[in-house]
């Protein structure tokens, strides 16, 4: 399996950024900007950013949090702390470290997990990549904290193709979202399937390939 490392990047309000990063061996079919869950970058994270980089996409993973792992009552309140304006700022930063590498906007994605997955639909919301993935993205109706908008109220902004995978037995929200997502001009999905991490793995996979050729 390919190896991660990691690495710091500065940011433009004078902080550091903290990514783990996984290169392809061979030909680099373009990259992807990998959003963690909220425990943060768990080795689930690591393992998923080294699988990507196996199937030839330069993947790199921002740390969120100050921490790269939290714990029990500690994820709420990092949840709670999160802000669309940071977060766009830590994801931007990764898109330019991607194009630094050679990858051009449009061959450009971003795929997140749980809190990543609501904020990979944010920006592609608010950015101009080549698709995006969420997987099982909370925050649909309500938003997740006070700096984060509700998923409802940016699905008619979707400015890049997006993907979202949701479990069968989710509430009736994931529907309201579906309805919310018909709205955008961007192409866009949302599939619900029996839990399975092949199914989902392979969706994605798929619709990225589809959409950044």
């Amino acid at each position: 399996m390919t190896t991660t490392r990691v690495e710091t990047l500065a940011l433009t309000d004078g902080r550091e950024l903290r990514v783990t990063i996984a290169e392809p061996d061979g030909a680099v079919r373009g990259g992807l900007v990998v959003l963690h869950e909220a425990r943060g970058i768990t080795a689930g994270v690591r393992t998923l950013v080294s699988s990507l980089a196996a199937e030839g996409w330069l993947a790199v993973a921002p740390h969120l949090y100050e921490a790269d792992r939290v714990h029990g009552d500690d994820i709420r309140e990092q949840v709670s702390k999160l802000s669309g304006d940071r977060l766009l700022e830590d994801t931007d930063v990764a898109f330019v470290w991607l194009g630094q590498q050679g990858v051009s906007p449009d061959r450009m994605g971003v795929v997140g997990f749980d809190i990543g997955g609501t904020v990979a639909m944010v920006v592609a919301a608010s950015r101009t990549i080549g698709a995006a993935v969420t997987v099982q993205g909370p925050g649909i109706l309500e938003p997740l904290s006070d700096g984060l908008p509700a998923l409802v109220d940016v699905a008619s902004d979707l400015s890049c193709p997006w993907l979202g995978i949701y479990r069968d037995d989710d509430s009736e929200e994931v529907n309201k979202l579906r309805d919310a997502v018909a709205s955008s001009e961007s192409a866009s999905d949302l599939v619900r399937f029996d839990a399975s991490g092949d199914e989902a793995w392979s969706r994605a996979l798929n619709w990225f390939d589809a959409h950044m050729r």
